[in-house]
């Protein structure tokens, strides 16, 4: 059985990583060289995440390109996650699932690393950082300073 069929998922399925395509391919080459790119509007002058082909606030499809964040980000929210039975997250646990607002504008959904739960605040200012695992560095934050 598969998970599309209802059954167990396989143990080679890995549902920490992304799976990228042709267009978010960019986005996950910059991330393994330590750089998060962010979606910027032209025609609007606005940023957006998560990657899109549109505007999704003026809808334009023209002007619409890759821009290298500073990285930088405020701790929005975030939940201390204690289980997760679903390979690998139940060997992280505890760990910090959060949302941050980007110093760009747009929120992006991520995990707090390198923070003890009980020094994690609203509005803490964070950095980005890149965990690498299964060949694929994925965008975490941590503390700034």
């Amino acid at each position: 059985m598969t998970a599309q069929s209802g059954g167990a998922a396989p143990a080679s399925v890995r549902f920490d990583l992304p799976e990228p395509d042709a267009f978010t391919q960019a986005y996950w080459d910059a991330a393994a060289e330590g750089r998060l790119l962010l979606r910027h509007c032209g025609a609007c002058d606005r940023t957006h995440h998560y990657p899109r082909e549109f505007c999704p606030y003026c809808w334009n499809d023209t002007d619409v390109a890759w821009r290298e964040a500073e990285g930088l980000a405020t701790l929005y929210t975030w939940s201390m996650v204690h289980r997760n039975d679903l390979p690998p997250f139940g060997s992280r646990t505890p760990y910090a699932a959060a949302v941050v607002d980007l110093a760009e504008g747009p929120r992006m959904m991520t995990e707090v690393v390198d923070c003890p739960e009980g020094e994690l605040r609203v509005g803490m200012e964070l950095r980005v950082a890149f965990r690498t695992e299964g060949g694929v560095a994925v965008p975490v934050f941590r503390p700034r300073g």
